[in-house]
Parts: C-alpha cells; sequence; structure tokens
C-alpha cells in the first residue's frame, strides 16, 4: 500500500476533525459533557495528525504514536461513560469494567513505552501482543457502553443520540475488526489501515449533527468584552500605522529632495490622529456600541455591569457625593456624558440632590403633581425624549414641562423607585456616540435604577438616625441637668423653710451657708460638664478615697449621715471625670439615704483588686423585689418617689460608669436593705505615671 494513500487518508481525517473542533469550541457553551466532547475531539485531531506527520517524515518516537492509539479510544470512552445514566455507572459490575479497562489501557501505554519494539511506521510489521490485547478490550468496551447508552435511554429519546451511536458504533467496531485481525495473524493488514482514516472521517458529519440536536452538552466557552475591545483598538492602531508606515515608504521614495522631510512628517502627523482617536470619548464610545451590536449576543456584560455598579454605589469613603455617583453608574451604562439627580423629601417635592458631567439643566425642584412627575409614579416607564417627539402616541397623556421641551441635549428620564415609591428621578443627557436604546437597555437602567434608589434610601435613613441620635443626646442631657437641679433646689427651698424659725440660730446659719456653698459649687460642676458633655478630654487621674470623702462631706448634711469605711491607701486611682463621677456617688448615696430614713444607716466601702476599685453602698431601708430591679430600677423616668422624683439618677450613675468601662449592680431584698457596687477599672502604673502631674480629687 503507497504512503502517499495512508497520508492522503490520516490528513483528511486530521483536516475533518480539526473543523468540528473549531465548531465547537467557538459555537458552544455549557456543561461538563461539552469538554468532554472537546478533549476527545481534539484527541482525534491529535492522533490523526501525528499519524500523517510520521508518514511524510518519519520523526515521531514509537512510544508516542502508540499512547495517542490509545489515548483516541480512552477519550471518546470517558465522553460516552459521562452520557450513561448515573444508576448504571453506580453499579458495582460496572465499576469493575470501566476499572479493568482503564487499567489494561494504561498497562498498555507503559509497554509501549517501556518496550518500543516497532522499528519503523509501515503495516505488515509484527506488533506485541499485550498492546494489541488492549486495544481490544478499549474497543469492546466502547462497543458496550454505546449499548448501555442505547438501551437505557428512554425511545422517544433516543433520537437526539441515534447518529452518536452510529458513528461511535462503526469507529469502535472497526478499531475492534481491524485489532482482532492483527492479533490473529500476528500483523496488520495494510488495507485496513490505510482505510482508518478516511473511515473516522466520515463519522464527522455524524457527530456534527449530534452536537446540534444536543445543545446541553455545550462548552462554557467566554470571550471578554474587554479583551474583544482591547484587541480590536490594538488590531486597529496596528493596521493604521502599517498604512502610514506604507505611505510613508512610498512618499520616500517618489518624493524627490522632499521625500525624507515628507514621510517624517507624514509619519508624526499619522501618530498625533492616532493619539487623538485613541483617546477620543466619542470615538471609543462608538466602537463599543459597534462591537456591543454586532459581535455578542447581549448587549451588556451583566457580570462585569453588576460588579461596577455595586463598587460604584458602595464606596462609603469616597470623596465623591452618593448623588454624583449614582448618576455616573447610570450614564455609563448608556454612555452619557452628564445628568441630573432629584431625590424626594417629606413633603413630596423632589428636591435636586446633585449633578454630574455638564448638565444643560439646574432645576432646583419638581412637585409630585408635575406631568412628568405624575407619569413616571403612573407608569414606571423610562422616557426617551427623543422618542417622545418622533412618536408622541407612544407616551399617552405626557406633556413635557416647557424647560424640558426647549432643550436639545436632554434624552433620558430614569424613575428611581423603592418598592412602590419613586424615591427619585435622573435626567440624562444625550451620550457622545448615537445609542439605539432597545428595552434590554431600558431592563438594565430599570434594575440599576432600583439598586441604585436603595442605596439612596439607606443614605436618607443614616443621616436621620444621626439626627435622631443627637435629639436624643440632647434630651438625655435634659433629663440630666433637670434631676440635678431638682436636688439642688429641694436644698435651697430646705433652707428657706426653716429661715424664718432659726435665723437668729447661728449654728442653722452656718449650715445654710454650707448648703448654699454646696449648691454653687454643685451648679458649677453641673455648667462645666454641660460644656463637656460626652469629651474624654476633661479626664483626669482621680485618687478614689479623697473623691468619695468630699461626696460624704457634702451628702453629710442629710440624715443618715453616711459612714465611711476605707480599705485602700491613696495609690488607688483611675481616670475620670471628677463632677460626672462624683455625681454618679452622690445619686446612689442620696438613693440610699432617702430609702434608709433619719433613723436608718447608710455604708460606703472603698475596696480594691489588682485591676479594679470596689465601692460598695449599702443601707438597711425597706429594700427593692427582684422584679423592680430587674425591669424599672435603671429604667428612665421610672421612679418610686411619686412627682418628687425623675428615675434617672440611677441610670445616669450605671451609664456612665459603664462608660468608663466598669460596671454597677444592685442587690436588694424587701425588708432587708440594698447593697449598690461600683466596679471601677483602675490605672496602671504607666498611666499613673503619665499622669503624676494631673493629679485631680
Amino acid at each position: 500500500m503507497s504512503d502517499a494513500i495512508i497520508l492522503t487518508s490520516y490528513s483528511v481525517a486530521a483536516v475533518a476533525y480539526l473543523l468540528l473542533l473549531a465548531m465547537l469550541a467557538v459555537s458552544w457553551r455549557g456543561r461538563l459533557e461539552g469538554g468532554l466532547l472537546l478533549f476527545a475531539v481534539g484527541g482525534m485531531v491529535m492522533w490523526s495528525g501525528v499519524n500523517a506527520w510520521q508518514l511524510a517524515y518519519r520523526s515521531i518516537p514509537m512510544p508516542l504514536i502508540w499512547s495517542l492509539e490509545i489515548l483516541h479510544l480512552l477519550l471518546w470512552l470517558m465522553f460516552l461513560i459521562r452520557l450513561v445514566p448515573p444508576q448504571i455507572r453506580r453499579q458495582i459490575a460496572w465499576r469493575y469494567v470501566l476499572l479493568g479497562c482503564y487499567g489494561i489501557a494504561v498497562v498498555s501505554f507503559l509497554y509501549g513505552w517501556a518496550s518500543p519494539m516497532l522499528q519503523g511506521w509501515r503495516p505488515g510489521f509484527l506488533l506485541p501482543e499485550l498492546p494489541l490485547i488492549g486495544q481490544l478490550v478499549l474497543s469492546l468496551a466502547g462497543m458496550v457502553t454505546l449499548e448501555q447508552l442505547y438501551r437505557n435511554t428512554r425511545p422517544d429519546m433516543r433520537w437526539y443520540i441515534k447518529f452518536l451511536c452510529f458513528g461511535l458504533g462503526g469507529l469502535f467496531a472497526y478499531e475492534f475488526y481491524m485489532y482482532a485481525d492483527a492479533l490473529l495473524f500476528k500483523q496488520l493488514d495494510a488495507r485496513l489501515w490505510a482505510a482508518r482514516g478516511f473511515v473516522s472521517a466520515m463519522l464527522v458529519p455524524l457527530l456534527a449533527v449530534t452536537a446540534a440536536r444536543n445543545p446541553d452538552w455545550s462548552l462554557n466557552a467566554f470571550i471578554s468584552r474587554d479583551f474583544v475591545f482591547h484587541t480590536t483598538v490594538v488590531l486597529g492602531a496596528g493596521l493604521y500605522l502599517l498604512l502610514m508606515a506604507t505611505a510613508g515608504y512610498y512618499v520616500r521614495l517618489y518624493g524627490g529632495k522632499w521625500g525624507e522631510v515628507l514621510q517624517v512628517t507624514l509619519l508624526a502627523g499619522g501618530a498625533l490622529i492616532l493619539l487623538v482617536v485613541l483617546f477620543s470619548g466619542q470615538a471609543r464610545a462608538r466602537l463599543w456600541v459597534f462591537l456591543n451590536k454586532h459581535f455578542f449576543n447581549y448587549r451588556y456584560d451583566y457580570r462585569k455591569e453588576w460588579l461596577r455598579i455595586t463598587h460604584e454605589l458602595s464606596q462609603p469613603d469616597s470623596p465623591v457625593p452618593l448623588g454624583e455617583r449614582v448618576i455616573k453608574a447610570l450614564a455609563d451604562l448608556v454612555e452619557s456624558p452628564s445628568g441630573v439627580l432629584w431625590t424626594r423629601n417629606d413633603s413630596g417635592r423632589y428636591l435636586l440632590k446633585a449633578q454630574w458631567g455638564n448638565p444643560f439643566s439646574d432645576l432646583s425642584w419638581m412637585s409630585d403633581g408635575d406631568p412628568l412627575v405624575a407619569f413616571l409614579q403612573r407608569t414606571g416607564w423610562i422616557v426617551d425624549l427623543q422618542e417622545l417627539k418622533e412618536i408622541p402616541e407612544k407616551y399617552i397623556d405626557l406633556a413635557l414641562p416647557a424647560w424640558l421641551e426647549s432643550s436639545e441635549d436632554a434624552w433620558l428620564v430614569i424613575p428611581l423607585f423603592h418598592g412602590e415609591v419613586l424615591w427619585a428621578v435622573v435626567l440624562l443627557n444625550r451620550p457622545r456616540a448615537s445609542f439605539d436604546c432597545n428595552w434590554e437597555v431600558f431592563d438594565v437602567l430599570k434594575t440599576a435604577g432600583c439598586q441604585a434608589a436603595s442605596f439612596l434610601v439607606v443614605e436618607e435613613t443614616a443621616n436621620r438616625l444621626i439626627e435622631a441620635r443627637q435629639f436624643e443626646g440632647f434630651n438625655r442631657l435634659s433629663a440630666f441637668v433637670v434631676h440635678d437641679l431638682k436636688n439642688i433646689v429641694a436644698q435651697l427651698s430646705l433652707v428657706v423653710r426653716n429661715a424664718d424659725k432659726h435665723v437668729n440660730n447661728p449654728e442653722f446659719v452656718r449650715d445654710a451657708m454650707n448648703t448654699v456653698d454646696h449648691a454653687v459649687a454643685k451648679m458649677g460642676r453641673l455648667l462645666a460638664q454641660l460644656k463637656n458633655i460626652g469629651s474624654e478630654q476633661n479626664n483626669k487621674l482621680i485618687v478614689l478615697r479623697k473623691l468619695l470623702q468630699e461626696v460624704i462631706s457634702a451628702r453629710a448634711g442629710q440624715l443618715p449621715r453616711p459612714r465611711f469605711v476605707c480599705r485602700v491607701d491613696d495609690q488607688v486611682a483611675l481616670m475620670a471625670q471628677p463632677d460626672r463621677l462624683a455625681s454618679a456617688f452622690e445619686h446612689i448615696i442620696q438613693n440610699a439615704q432617702e430609702a434608709a430614713g433619719k433613723q436608718g444607716w447608710v455604708k460606703v466601702t472603698l475596696s480594691s483588686t489588682a485591676s479594679q476599685a470596689i465601692v460598695e453602698v449599702e443601707d438597711n431601708g425597706p429594700g427593692m423585689d427582684d422584679e423592680f430591679v430587674r425591669e424599672r430600677l435603671f429604667k428612665p423616668f421610672e421612679t418610686t418617689k411619686g412627682l418628687s422624683g425623675m428615675g434617672i439618677g440611677a441610670y445616669e450613675s450605671r451609664e456612665y460608669v459603664r462608660a468608663l468601662g466598669g460596671d454597677l449592680t444592685v442587690e436588694s431584698r424587701l425588708g432587708e436593705g440594698t447593697y449598690f457596687r461600683f466596679l471601677l477599672p483602675l490605672v496602671t502604673r504607666e498611666e499613673r505615671t503619665c499622669q503624676s502631674t494631673g493629679v485631680s480629687v
């Protein structure tokens, strides 16, 4: 048999399978089956191409050729096994059969590399028996797998795989017959070997028809739009430079004395024009629209656009306000250079919130009764102003306001809905390049508009929350101030009531002056506290024993006088605002005095651990039940004192102690008294050293 015939046979097979491979790789998208099919077809391309190359040049090692003999059948077998129903693949016997086939293929492969017994590549030479047996087993396994696939496919679905079974069945049967003949006669039949390339090529139409009938086998081939865009730009720039170089060559050749000068001038001018075009927004926009329109099924790469919009809107630290970022995110979808955003306020007006680019309009507000706003609320449509002028009957009952109708640059009016509420309106200007708006563009803009509206709502809600917290802080501060003023007024009122009776008593006068002095000092501290509320810059190093002694001395004018037990020295100190901490202690001690009554007792104890100072305030008053302690004691404006109480003292004390990093706990039993415990963090030795010059009490 002539080598030319064999070369032609395998060359035809290589070309046929290469065309099939190109069709599958370019046109298909989808699942694993498509990937296995591509691998199998690629194996056929390699197998037939290597055989053709060997017949022409005889330069490929025999073990490699023998490996491809095994590989091209093994890849088809793997593809078929994937198509077999899962319940068949899970059978133990079937698994053992497949495992045996793979084992024989591996052994044949290793044997082919370890014992290269083939000395030339011509039909008629003797072959080792083991590789022949391996090829027979693989061919037989392929026919068995095809039989299982066809038999276990529903009759109404066999139409989809009929030609696949015909094609691969013919391939495996031909291989089985050829290698069985070689095993029987100890040599390959030259005619069978020569015809194998033509036979394999005849199977390509059957495989192509099967592939067309089963698009769900597709390979998920993806070509990035950015890749296409930049590749087109680079290719276009290269062709342009090539043309300019060619023109420069002919100018130099036929330009005479001016040839070289004209060539340099032409090349410099061409390079300058290229730079202008590459950096032209209009040119880039036109190219982008052209590629999306003519080279892709969908205009947008939705994954990329969604990530871009999300990234554009979710930048809390961006120096660009959210309103401008919303306009830009929508404008980039349609290549618009500028736009305006109006957002809804509580009165129903739509106020100008942001401008981006160089928009034509600076309208400060629109009312909800505006015809344009009413139309957007009623329909939810995106209004194409150019289409409105050309086909006004499409937008029934829409009358444009005068400021918008007279504009030549206005293009799209986009409603931004949050739920059922029209939260904002965006007006975009005409794009740099002609942009055809179809249903896909409108759907993308509506979806992006809903997402943008959500971000605008979140920002508005956050701003209102900040404002509410500011008012809450002011209201809490007012309550604390009123509570302290109430105590001062009560002390001064007591002095006034007893003044007429004891005005001539020197002891009373001295106590009265002390009370007035204490009230003045307390009001001074209160004013300082109001001035610096919430600031930690006024924290000072406080020796706790001295602070408690001052507080107890101030409360000694009311019975029962507190008894102070100190179990620490002056080394126990902490960082706090002296006035606020003293106020917290005084609230609790005063409550204990009022609960114990004039005949009772109040004890204040100071102790410490390695990291905490412990201040205990104990009284023998009537106590409180567990429900009151749990539900009402530290709840603002809950009090047991009737009209004379505010219910804020215990709450204020605990909140400030917790702000310092400590805690205030309470234990109380009815008829036995109450026990408050302050747990306060102590300063470290290093902090005390740093603050040693600022000790304050």
